[in-house]
């Protein structure tokens, strides 16, 4: 039987690759005969270079930028041709802020697109997701030059009296390379569905602030483009993804990025089952995440999808709305605690049990 591998990242406790290994460890257990073919998979996140990097090889390049307080944070740049790919979360992590949210700059990330450009890449993919940021880009567009009547690069709270932002400077250092966002939400920057609104709480930004901080980003945004703001991933990473729109920027979902680059669609067609996963499994993970996007290839390749899990929080009939034949749960399998403390050899575990069902 032929299985392809193609988790996501656990968050907080394994990366795409580790995950894939373990599931393939546990797998061998009872199914030694199994042909296994692994996939990492990223959606744009955490990871996101990695994986790449495993799947077209290339130049990583290591790199020193600010971090969302201004302290000194390593991230790498990954040149594969004349095309360079970053992580915004290396660089504005959620893991990274140690300090309040409202005064938390993209700056870094905008430092490691300069890093790319001047390595020599003419095309260069930012991977958004998994920052602590939420200043709409401002930051980013501060590192390539962008100029205000206000302190673009110091956070949200630096932006309350923003009326006028010239991106001319930031345009022309970016002339004759071409930027892709690769998103992996479609929200856009500011209102009910917006990133302050939406990311806020889980980037430390009180709920009784929520409405103040995305005013703010209404300011930021009419004060360069109103409409941009508006269009869809624009809101990604806490408005990174508005700033690269705004400066030409083309949106690819994260995913989708990724599948083509490692050719999930092929290696699928040659599969018998096709195995997915990341830390927990809801009803979220229809916005651009990796299960669902990689339950997708498998059923334009007419090949069943399961998915492991740290936590699995929905449903049979949501399950299978996404694409998912079956999901199972490491925390209900080997509890909480053993998860966390143990996560590769208890998720090792978990793919032996499910390989009894499905292998033959």
């Amino acid at each position: 039987m032929r299985v392809l591998i193609a988790p996501d990242k656990f968050a907080g406790t394994l990366t795409a690759v580790q995950a894939a290994d373990a599931i393939a460890e546990g797998w061998r257990r009872h199914a030694p005969g199994d042909e296994l073919d692994l996939a990492p998979m990223a959606d744009g996140g955490p990871g996101f270079v990695d994986v790449l990097h495993a799947a077209l090889g290339g130049e990583l390049s290591a790199v020193t930028v600010g971090g969302p307080h201004g302290a000194s944070v390593p991230a790498v740049v990954l040149r594969v041709g004349d095309t360079a790919y970053v992580e915004s979360a290396q660089a504005a992590g959620l893991h990274l802020v140690d300090g309040d949210p409202e005064t938390a700059t993209s700056r870094g990330v905008g430092e490691l697109v300069l890093a790319a450009v001047d390595a020599g890449a003419r095309t260069v993919v930012v991977g958004l997701g998994g920052t602590g940021t939420n200043d709409g880009g401002a930051g980013l567009l501060a590192a390539l030059g962008a100029t205000a009547d206000a302190v673009l690069d110091a956070g949200p709270a630096a932006l309350s009296g923003v009326g006028d932002v010239d991106l001319s400077a930031a345009r022309e250092r970016l002339a004759g390379v071409t930027l892709v966002a690769a998103s992996d939400v479609d929200i856009p920057l500011t209102g009910l569905f917006g990133a302050t609104k939406t990311f806020g709480p889980q980037k430390g930004i009180a709920e009784e602030r929520i409405a103040e901080v995305d005013g703010w980003l209404e300011a930021f945004a009419t004060a360069t483009d109103r409409r941009t703001s508006l269009d869809k991933g624009a809101g990604a990473a806490g408005g990174i993804g508005y700033a690269l729109l705004v400066l030409g920027a083309s949106r690819e979902p994260g995913i989708d990025l990724v599948a083509a680059a490692v050719s999930l669609a092929e290696r699928a067609g040659r599969s018998d089952l096709v195995v997915t996963g990341e830390g927990a499994f809801d009803f979220s993970s229809r916005a651009g995440k990796v299960p669902y996007g990689v339950a997708g290839v498998a059923s334009e390749a007419l090949r069943p999808c399961i998915a492991l899990a740290g936590q699995v929080l929905v449903g049979s009939r949501e399950m299978r709305a996404l694409g998912i034949e079956s999901a199972y749960s490491l925390v209900e399998l080997v509890g909480e605690e053993r998860a966390y403390a143990a996560p590769a050899e208890a998720l090792a575990d978990l793919a032996q049990r499910v390989a009894r069902t499905w292998s033959r």
